[in-house]
């Protein structure tokens, strides 16, 4: 597939897609990576964008350039985001009560603070992506040093094994000091990828990935 066959599927996956409005979005396309461009009118549409893009089979990389502009009537006050965040979080049974701080400027929505796990940090991250007004989130929740770290690999391999979209005798895992957990192998799109990264992510001790995985 050349590159102005993917620019077109792209654009096609895009158009297709009911929650985005693509009349302000570019897309160009070189050797597989996508850049995306242009404005979308809410942060939840320049979400849904990157990810119909990541659809497309032949996508091997996207440089998300989308600009979100809010309508006239639709912007919100900073405090206003702040407090609707406060609310959110605290009504959400997956992220510890008070764990979560949040600071607003300008739209854009910053997270600070400590939890245990990474699905406690991605649930403080949702919740907020759901609010009106939004221009963007800034996720800088950090996860507590784990007492200790006991088999972490072993534990992936385990947990990479028991997905059957995978192969993981194609992907190796290095554990590096601090919890950080270093990918590398191939995958063949970028659902797979995905797949890779939560079941990391479900071992205890992880505390960040490197990511080198590539797609096809």
């Amino acid at each position: 597939m050349n590159d102005k066959e993917l620019r077109q599927l792209v654009l096609d996956e895009l158009e297709f897609e009911p929650s985005i409005d693509s009349a302000g979005i570019g897309v160009s396309a070189e050797h597989g990576v996508v850049t995306l461009s242009g404005h979308v009118p809410s942060y939840t549409q320049k979400l849904a964008a990157e990810r119909a893009a990541w659809r497309v089979k032949g996508v091997k990389a996207i440089a998300q350039e989308i600009e979100v502009r809010l309508p006239g009537d639709a912007r919100t006050n900073d405090d206003e985001i702040a407090q609707r965040a406060l609310n959110s979080l605290a009504w959400s049974s997956a992220v510890p009560r008070d764990a979560v701080r949040v600071r607003v400027a300008d739209g854009w929505v910053t997270l600070s603070g400590q939890v245990d796990w990474n699905y406690q940090r991605a649930a403080a991250e949702s919740e907020v992506r759901k609010l009106t007004g939004l221009v963007g989130v800034i996720n800088d929740i950090a996860l507590k040093p784990a007492a200790q770290v006991v088999d972490v690999k072993q534990k992936i391999l385990d947990a990479l094994k028991r997905h059957a979209e995978l192969e993981a005798r194609d992907i190796r895992v290095e554990i590096r000091e601090g919890g950080t957990v270093r990918l590398e192998g191939g995958v063949d799109n970028w659902d797979e990828r995905q797949a890779v990264e939560r079941a990391v992510w479900s071992a205890a001790g992880v505390h960040a990935i490197d990511d080198r995985l590539h797609i096809g």
